[in-house]
């Protein structure tokens, strides 16, 4: 015995003889118990949890198995709009699907599709490994033949809903599954569901549309295609642009079918010897499909809008069988679409048009035109485009806007109309009339959209200002502003339309939305909601607003055209010339207005104004007749209520006429209140003339711009008249610079 080693007691040992070690195990033994205790642990509440979910599990039927999903897009009231994926299907019975076809499924999405009874829980953990390391064996993720078929029957595809709680659902509906319905039928199923791309559902009718032929007559090659398809119908469309990608796809399917021992390599290298573009059918057989089931090209642009949101969002909308409400006002949709295609008269059919209505109080999109005679689905939408200059209509948005919020400007402030120099040059900002009023009210420079007084106020204001004033009305752009965007933005008549609304709504800027709630085929129902955020303080709001009224009803202005008996409406015009001043006629004509209920962005012009695309001057009020008819429908339908003025402005005479101030302001002291009522009217008429009182005169600021000139020198702003002039758009103030920078080609001018 060692010198360390000590004799055990008696008393240690059990009566049986057995040693008593005062119950400490070794350590290690310790540890593989928690760990052993915890796996179990988990397993047991994991299996809990998981028939917790399945418990909650929608039902389904062979209806569901077998029918195609839908999806129905609907509008504000319930009227069914677009339906996609409702096209003709050539449904394949069990003796038109060739075996083939069915090897090439199993081989590429399910290798043991025969094998399990729902869920393959060697596949789950064999998609985990190679996920990890990175490698593809030609297996897609974890779910079986039966669990994609269980998802495209019931579940959304989108990412969101890509849970636990789903998954689980999705293996006990598969076990069920496969529980009253044969391998076969599955597959046949399957085969019958899957999207193939273009519109065209299920792997026959795919054959019909690609080929012109039934399953049984198509060769290798091509049912190796279709096998491969589903996973990604766009990229793996033997009709696209590029080929590469469902060539890859197919031969990937063909070597699957190989490691399955369903053919031989050398059979395997002779198809993948044919083109994927071989034999296609350029007439699409006897398939009368098209990318959706829009019959009427009415709801066209709002359409493609709404499944441009459900893509971005995650789902699939020609798989998922979504039920989509929408805020479309169908009624509007057609009185849009029928004034702009057949009640307005256009210079010609090329000459096209762009709008959008908004609803003020909410964001809420209630209808959209993307352009004039259109024959493609889903085609350019120019209500959405920002690649046009918008002319005067921005001088509400970046000048005089801001001018008010910021530096809390009356509407009886002086503003100079004499002859100005873009920075840094010798060139001379015009108006149309190549003519100069001197000193007149912001008023009367905002009704008669004089240019000068405009970017003189956005010197006033500053750009950085002016800046985040837009950006408050959801207007930004990547490269900085400079003073020419004071009469020329690039914007859409989406986002006109939404910046205007936070005018009428005083001052709060909603985001406009299409979607009102999203319905998945397991009955999950997404709602969306406004998003508003203030943008401006209700007095200056109101203020623009009162100024804005004026450009109906004054006779100086350039939107009479479109006034209304009764309706309170505010709004502005706006044009753009060409680069080349002695080139007749327009680019680009505009109208922005609304109502308290309603408002109207308007883009007319031709898409290629540079190759003959000019408007002429019978024409260049087209955006304003068209924003009249939709108006009047509009205003007829839930007629609007004036505005009311809030407590922070105050109504005060000014050279006898009706003018507005911010509460408290210094300009507040300096005059009478007006005493002669809030006569719509009475302010719409107030201070028309050239010349007015009081005020300060104008501050300068300096502003450096860092951009070229050669836009501003080769082009200009017009005032919104029937005849052309003026320089491009761009930086102003008298003074020169000794840096010269460049404007964004082909600003606006002024309307």
């Amino acid at each position: 015995m060692s010198n360390n080693d000590e004799p055990r007691r008696e008393d240690q040992y059990r009566a049986d003889g057995s040693y008593d070690d005062g119950g400490k195990k070794p350590l290690l033994k310790r540890i593989l118990l928690w760990i052993a205790g915890a796996i179990v642990l988990l397993f047991v509440a994991g299996c809990a949890l998981f028939f917790y979910y399945a418990s909650s599990a929608p039902k389904i039927s062979q209806r569901e198995l077998s029918s195609q999903n839908t999806t129905i897009i609907y509008d504000a009231n319930n009227k069914v709009i677009s339906r996609l994926g409702a096209q003709k299907r050539d449904y394949a019975k069990d003796s038109q699907i060739p075996d083939t076809l069915k090897h090439a499924v199993v081989a590429i999405e399910d290798r043991r599709f025969y094998k399990h009874h729902g869920v393959d829980v060697r596949r789950i953990f064999g998609a985990a490994i190679n996920n990890v390391i990175g490698r593809s064996d030609g297996m897609q993720g974890g779910s079986t033949l039966t669990q994609q078929l269980v998802k495209l029957s019931v579940f959304s595809t989108a990412q969101s809903d890509r849970t636990f709680k789903r998954k689980a659902q999705e293996a006990w509906l598969a076990l069920n599954v496969e529980r009253h319905f044969s391998k076969d039928q599955i597959l046949k199923y399957y085969i019958n569901k899957v999207y193939m791309g273009n519109g065209v559902y299920g792997m026959r009718t795919a054959a019909q549309y690609y080929y012109g032929k039934e399953l049984k007559d198509l060769d290798l090659s091509q049912l190796a295609l279709l096998a491969g398809m589903p996973q990604s119908p766009t990229n793996y469309n033997p009709l696209a642009s590029n080929t590469k990608y469902a060539t890859a796809r197919r031969n990937e399917v063909l070597n699957a079918m190989v490691r399955a021992g369903y053919i031989t390599k050398s059979a395997a290298q002779n198809a993948a010897s044919e083109s994927v573009t071989d034999a296609l059918d350029p007439d699409h057989g006897d398939v009368e499909s098209s990318e959706t089931n829009v019959k009427e090209k009415i709801v066209d642009p709002y359409v493609k809008e709404v499944l441009a949101q459900l893509q971005a969002e995650g789902y699939n909308p020609n798989t998922d069988g979504l039920l989509v409400h929408t805020n479309m006002d169908l009624g509007a949709q057609k009185k849009l679409y029928n004034a702009a295609n057949s009640e307005i008269s256009f210079q010609n059919d090329q000459m096209q048009a762009g709008a959008a209505v908004t609803d003020p109080h909410n964001g809420q999109v209630i209808a959209m035109l993307g352009g004039r005679h259109s024959n493609v689905i889903y085609g350019l939408n120019r209500a959405v485009q920002e690649n046009r200059s918008s002319g005067s209509t921005a001088k509400p948005l970046m000048d005089y806007g801001p001018a008010i919020e910021y530096l809390q400007w009356p509407t009886f402030k002086t503003v100079s109309d004499t002859k100005f120099y873009w920075p840094g040059t010798n060139k001379v900002l015009h108006d149309f009339d190549n003519k100069y009023k001197g000193n007149m009210t912001m008023r009367s420079a905002l009704v008669e959209s004089r240019n000068v007084p405009a970017i003189r106020t956005l010197q006033e204001v500053g750009i950085k200002r002016a800046t985040t004033f837009l950006g408050g009305l959801g207007i930004s752009q990547k490269d900085p502003y400079t003073l020419q965007n004071g009469i020329a933005l690039y914007i859409s008549p989406l986002q006109m339309s939404a910046a205007y609304a936070a005018f009428a709504n005083g001052g709060t800027y909603y985001k406009p939305y299409y979607i009102s709630s999203i319905t998945t085929m397991d009955g999950k129902t997404k709602t969306y909601s406004p998003h508003g955020k203030r943008a401006m303080s209700k007095a200056t709001a109101y203020m623009m607003t009162d100024m804005l009224k004026g450009v109906f009803t004054n006779s100086a202005s350039t939107g009479t055209s479109a006034y209304l008996s009764g309706v309170h409406q505010a709004g502005k015009t706006g044009t753009t010339d060409f680069p080349n001043r002695n080139q007749s006629g327009v680019m680009d004509s505009w109208m922005a207005g609304y109502t308290k209920n309603y408002s109207i962005g308007i883009w007319t012009g031709f898409d290629h104004p540079m190759n003959g695309g000019a408007i002429s001057s019978q024409y260049e009020r087209t955006a304003v007749l068209l924003y009249k008819s939709i108006m009047q429908y509009l205003d007829e339908q839930n007629h609007a209520s004036n505005w009311k003025m809030p407590d922070t402005v105050e109504a005060v005479r000014v050279n006898g006429k009706r003018q507005l101030v911010i509460k408290d302001s210094k300009w507040a002291l300096m005059y009478g209140a007006w005493d002669g009522g809030d006569d719509d009217n009475e302010s719409s008429r107030s201070d028309s003339s050239s010349s007015s009182s009081s005020s300060s005169g104008s501050r300068s600021e300096s502003i450096s711009e860092s951009r070229s000139i050669e836009s501003i020198l080769n082009g200009g702003s017009r005032n919104e008249s029937n005849s052309s002039s003026t320089t491009q758009s761009s930086s102003a103030s008298s003074a020169s610079s000794t840096n010269p920078t460049p404007p964004a080609p082909n600003t606006g001018n002024g309307q």
